[in-house]
């Protein structure tokens, strides 16, 4: 029988593990997700352990329900640009560049406000990105995404960066 995650200590849905594990790995290159660790975050911002890793790098399932919460697959780096934007921190305390993917696909709300919770929802194609504060004038990249090429999200604000539509 499959084991069942507890969607009231998780936040998630009551998908099983195995579905939860898949639906994570879905999000990342193959090559590099086959040794990632699959986590979820809980309503408190603690991570459940699905499946170990041998890698620096961790899935997550997501939440379907939700909007701005899809599966991903993020580096070290990334996991704490990701924590620090969710505690609402000022800026990201990462010192180098992280790299997120999210290749199946994403919601959200806003290309310009990192905490926007009441604009609808914006369906977004596989893409991934490079967590680091880029600046669209120095590079010459829009502020609006579309369906192919790079943007600058987020412009003007500590929480800018690269992305990009496509698998790498």
């Amino acid at each position: 029988m499959p084991v069942m995650a507890d969607p009231a200590s998780t936040g998630q849905s009551a998908d099983t593990v195995e579905a939860k594990i898949a639906r994570a790995l879905s999000a990342g290159p193959p090559d590099i997700t086959q040794d990632a660790t699959v986590a979820e975050m809980g309503p408190h911002g603690a991570m459940t352990v699905l499946r170990k890793g041998s890698n620096d790098w961790t899935c997550v399932p997501g939440n379907l329900d939700g909007v701005g919460i899809p599966p991903m697959y993020e580096d070290s780096v990334a996991v704490q640009w990701n924590r620090d934007r969710d505690e609402g921190k000022p800026g990201p305390t990462t010192k180098v560049p992280g790299i997120e993917y999210m290749l199946a696909g994403a919601t959200q709300r806003s290309d310009s406000d990192p905490f926007d919770k009441t604009d609808p929802p914006i369906k977004i194609g596989p893409h991934w990105m490079i967590l680091w504060p880029f600046d669209p004038k120095t590079s010459g990249l829009p502020t609006v995404h579309k369906a192919t090429g790079a943007c600058i999200m987020y412009a003007g604000t500590p929480w800018a960066h690269v992305h990009l539509m496509g698998a790498p």
